[in-house]
């Protein structure tokens, strides 16, 4: 790390952090990008839905992200923030190295944690053959037999969507109450509903083979989906005093990412749980722009109030 301070520290290295700092540089602003490499989709082979990337492995798409920041002047380095401070000219960060560098304004984009259900099978094979978003990875799946794992209370809309995929749709309750209209929709829409609870996912040479049932039976499946409980690494906005949703416990993003605590935006899966790959990147780059402004009008300030003691 050539430098210790920045206009920008950038915590997390994804697609919003990397897309970030993408336009940061190109704005000649001088970034730090601190990515741990502990990405959500690190595991899946591919991506979807990105225009013009469509099929591209999620950590190949990353590395040609930080190809094109550290083109501009950036500076990536592969380390763990352990804390961030305020300080009265912007904000430190401690870093697992040892290294604090400090900056003017800090953007968190940390992402959030996938917290399945405790079923075995469902952690070996996620990513590969468990999944959790339809226009993802449906398309990979049509037309062969499919299961959905009740989670909660979305569990049947999720099944709903994945029904455009395959009419081979098995819905497992697992032990999960299921309302009388969402049980007639399933119904209707040809998903078969089975109610007995689930022991394991069987695994057949590293993919899934079947759902196997309390009672032995065994439903043969080649891939499942599943809603599972969303978890914000939201810590760091924690420590510095960011506002979160007491009712969902979220950190509380405003426009372009700003937080409650000036100087501290927040962009990708950390604000926004439901973003794909292209919706974090896009949502990081309009919340790059607005630090950026952010970050002339202090320039602008500053200049004035120079101008003001020479005069």
């Amino acid at each position: 790390m050539s430098e210790q301070h920045y206009d920008v520290i950038i915590i997390g290295g994804g697609p919003a952090g990397m897309s970030a700092a993408l336009i940061l540089t190109r704005a000649r602003r001088r970034v730090l990008v601190v990515d741990a490499r502990a990405q959500r989709n690190a595991k899946a082979g591919h991506m979807h839905g990105y225009l013009s990337r469509d099929g591209m492995p999620p950590m190949e798409l990353l590395e040609a992200g930080r190809d094109e920041v550290l083109s501009y002047g950036g500076v990536i380095v592969t380390d763990f923030a352990e804390k961030v401070e305020r300080t009265d000219s912007g904000f430190t960060v401690s870093l697992a190295s040892g290294c604090v560098p400090t900056a003017r304004r800090l953007l968190v984009t940390t992402g959030l944690t996938d917290v399945l259900p405790e079923l075995p099978g469902v952690s070996d094979m996620w990513a590969t053959d468990v999944h959790v978003c339809p226009y993802c990875h449906g398309w990979e799946v049509r037309d062969r037999p499919l299961a959905t794992l009740a989670t909660g209370p979305m569990s049947a809309h999720h099944t709903l969507l994945l029904r455009q995929w395959s009419d081979d749709l098995v819905y497992f309750l697992d032990g999960h109450p299921l309302e009388d209209a969402d049980r007639a929709k399933l119904v209707a829409r040809g998903v078969v509903v089975e109610e007995r609870r689930v022991r394991r996912l069987i695994e057949t040479a590293g993919r899934l083979g079947g759902v196997e049932l309390a009672d032995g039976t065994v439903v043969a499946r080649e891939a499942l989906f599943l809603v599972p409980t969303f978890q914000a690494n939201s810590s760091l906005l924690e420590s510095l005093g960011c506002d979160t949703d007491p009712a969902t416990g979220w950190p509380v993003i405003g426009q372009a990412g700003r937080t409650s605590v000036p100087g501290v935006w927040a962009a990708g899966n950390v604000a926004d749980p439901t973003a794909g790959v292209i919706a974090a990147a896009g949502a990081a780059a309009a919340t790059a722009a607005q630090i950026n402004a952010a970050l002339v009008e202090a320039d602008v300030q500053a200049a004035l109030a120079g101008a003001g003691a020479t005069a």
